[in-house]
């Protein structure tokens, strides 16, 4: 497993193939990345490697994280990203990386955070069926229905799907083909959509399920 990246989302377009078929695809743009930090098992126990990503006003880090930085001789790193490897070969602290880190026709799992929805009911947060449109329903048509026995449980189970904030939590998209690299702009093509609004931040990696 090699390390990932950080990206930022652009938006979705559209990809016409050598068949001219129209496929969506999101725009990937990596901005910024470096190596700030490699773990190795002789001082940590395990390999991993800690990516940095977007500049940082130096004026908005504290005085332990100025330091880090000026030891690595980069500029400080708004975002911070710990990847787990299998390998550390070839990577140095500070060496920068680029979209061309993969290659096209790969498979990678993006992972970020989904569009905030606010309070949803329950029809439109897990998919129920809501109650009939006739045979006595009473404005109630799009409630959950009953959610606990009158005697037996005679209460709510915890974790109980019912309406409530949907959206903000952390979702991963796995086995996204890569459909082409923009090495010129730094962005990543992929087929089929990615967790986040416009301009949020995802972590690209390897797919772990499908390989090349």
């Amino acid at each position: 497993m090699r390390t990932g990246l950080i990206a930022t989302k652009i938006g979705m377009s559209s990809f016409f193939q050598q068949g001219g078929a129209c496929i969506p695809v999101t725009l990937l743009q990596v901005q910024d990345c470096n190596v700030v930090d490699i773990k190795t098992k002789e001082k940590n126990g395990y390999e991993a490697v800690v990516i940095g990503s977007e500049e940082k006003k130096a004026s908005r880090c504290s005085k332990p994280m100025i330091g880090f930085f000026s030891k690595l001789e980069i500029s400080p790193k708004k975002i911070l990203k710990e990847f787990r490897v299998s390998s550390i070969d070839g990577l140095n602290v500070g060496e920068p990386i680029l979209a061309t880190h993969f290659v096209s026709g790969s498979y990678v799992d993006v992972r970020g955070i989904t569009i905030g929805k606010g309070f949803a009911g329950g029809m439109k947060r897990h998919n129920f069926a809501g109650l009939e449109a006739s045979h006595g329903v009473s404005v109630s048509h799009r409630s959950h229905g009953s959610t606990g026995g009158r005697q037996d449980p005679g209460r709510v189970f915890k974790n109980k799907k019912m309406a409530g904030h949907m959206g903000v939590e952390s979702c991963t998209k796995q086995n996204l083909k890569i459909v082409s690299i923009d090495s010129e702009n730094n962005i990543i093509i992929v087929i089929g959509s990615v967790p986040g609004s416009k301009g949020s931040r995802v972590f690209v990696t390897d797919a772990i399920k499908k390989m090349a």
